[in-house]
């Protein structure tokens, strides 16, 4: 029904007029907001209300085939699917958008029985383009030219764009070290070779070894696939040279990957990618979701400059894939608009100073320091050396090292015990083996970090009454820490 017919449905049901108007304007304001998501194709400035954004949802899923109204109305599914949900809490939580995302040989293409939720996800797409090109800033015509919204974590999105790259004769896959789990499993899972590229310690920062990676480039030629680097990691390990490893890949002909999971908060970042770009090669950037724009686990965005790769990238994919991660990132990104996004963006900057001012303060207390890691600007460190017992002269330095190491991960779990969650206790020499490789020093990135430290970030979404709250009790429990130990 059109204005003019609703009108006079409700003056049918002796609604005045005048009292039907106001509620009209309403709606032909949402009608227009709406509209212009579909005309300026990117994230609006200023946040949609919660009533707007579950009225655009609930329109789109009237589109899809599974919404079909009474038994026997319209739609009569039979194939072994058809969008059939047996819980209304479920149907609920999806906005009855059952049938996900892309077709089973591309995660990219419209699904046919879900004309809305196809919608919903293009939308998603560009809106996420716009945020990061101008809220982040992102090159929109270079790294943020083109992308794809997967429902997967950063390391499975990872191994999803190295597989869609692969080639034959070329199973190597250079990795500059960063001591984390899932990229490294990333490279197995794909099929390929890890070979770890050494990092190297400058100052208090543990740094891209650029010799070492030309050094493998040389001793695996012609087999060498991609180089992956990182732009947001844990201090001390500071990101990547991505701009003098664009280099070598763009000399080298091998592909250039950046895991960049939590990174576009980060100005410093996001300029130093456009800078590898524009002086090398980047084939494709892996950022989390839930990382940079506070949306549950389980969604990634991958961009690249080149439309071929975000397109192969798509069509690796196997089957249909959930909607679940893109229903949560439209819902956050129409609530935030650019505006909000912006601000959010504003206030971590805003408050890294005080960070950092306030962790050395506590640091220096307790006869420690803050890592001097300046090319880091969310991941923060302190040492941790004096908070155990010193060594004594006839002790043997790895039993000391192992005795201590007990220690300080004991302060990492009374941390934890003591409901402070995302600080990394590190002890020196740990060693770790991992899909037959040797990581000596784990957890530091590097072989032989001669601090044991703490870490603790300035992310996204963090307050300042929060960092009050984790200042208070950090200066507690290092203080009962020390206690314990001195007894």
């Amino acid at each position: 029904m059109n204005t003019d017919e609703l009108l006079k449905a409700f003056q049918s049901l002796n609604i005045p007029k005048t009292h039907a108007t106001v509620g009209f304007s309403n709606l032909i304001s949402s009608n227009k907001s709406l509209k212009s998501l579909f005309i300026n194709r990117r994230l609006p400035d200023v946040g949609f209300s919660d009533v707007q954004i579950q009225s655009f949802l609930y329109l789109f899923s009237t589109l899809d085939t599974n919404n079909k109204g009474d038994e026997g109305q319209r739609w009569c599914g039979v194939g072994e699917r058809e969008g059939r949900v047996f819980s209304s809490l479920v149907a609920n939580r999806h906005f009855g958008m059952s049938h996900g995302m892309g077709r089973s040989g591309d995660i990219t293409e419209p699904q046919p029985k879900a004309v809305g939720s196809s919608v919903m996800v293009k939308l998603t797409l560009l809106m996420v383009l716009d945020a990061i090109r101008r809220g982040s800033g992102l090159d929109a015509k270079g790294v943020a030219a083109h992308g794809v919204l997967v429902p997967m974590c950063t390391g499975m999105s990872m191994s999803l764009v190295l597989s869609s790259i692969r080639q034959e004769g070329k199973n190597v896959v250079l990795w500059s070290r960063i001591d984390q789990k899932s990229c490294f499993k990333a490279i197995s899972t794909a099929g390929l070779l890890c070979v770890v590229v050494p990092t190297k310690i400058v100052g208090n920062e543990v740094v891209t070894d650029l010799e070492a990676m030309e050094s493998l480039l040389e001793k695996y030629n012609g087999r060498v696939l991609a180089i992956i680097t990182t732009t947001s990691c844990f201090a001390p390990r500071v990101p990547d040279k991505v701009d003098e490893v664009a280099k070598l890949c763009q000399k080298a002909n091998v592909f250039h990957i950046i895991n960049n999971a939590y990174g576009l908060q980060c100005e410093k970042t996001c300029k130093l990618i456009n800078r590898a770009n524009t002086l090398g090669r980047v084939d494709a950037i892996v950022c989390s979701t839930d990382k940079n724009f506070l949306v549950p686990v389980g969604g990634a965005l991958v961009i690249s400059p080149k439309e071929e790769i975000i397109k192969t990238v798509g069509k690796v994919y196997a089957g249909r894939a959930s909607s679940s991660p893109i229903i949560d990132l439209f819902i956050t990104l129409l609530s935030m608009g650019l505006k909000g996004y912006q601000k959010l963006l504003s206030e971590r900057k805003a408050l890294l100073p005080y960070f950092a001012d306030r962790l050395s303060a506590i640091a220096s207390k307790y006869d420690e320091k803050l890592l001097d890691c300046p090319s880091n600007t969310i991941s923060y460190g302190i040492s941790l050396d004096h908070l155990v017992k010193p060594r004594v002269d006839e002790e043997n330095e790895k039993d000391y090292l192992e005795s201590i190491g007990k220690d300080i991960s004991y302060f990492g779990a009374m941390l934890f015990n003591r409901c402070i969650s995302g600080t990394r206790v590190v002890p020196r020499a740990q060693y770790k083996v991992m899909g037959g490789e040797d990581f000596f020093g784990f957890g530091s990135s590097t072989n032989d970090y001669p601090h044991a430290y703490m870490t603790a970030a300035c992310a996204i979404g963090v307050t300042r009454n929060e960092v009050d709250e984790f200042f208070t009790r950090l200066d507690k429990n290092l203080k009962e820490f020390k206690k314990k130990i001195n007894k």
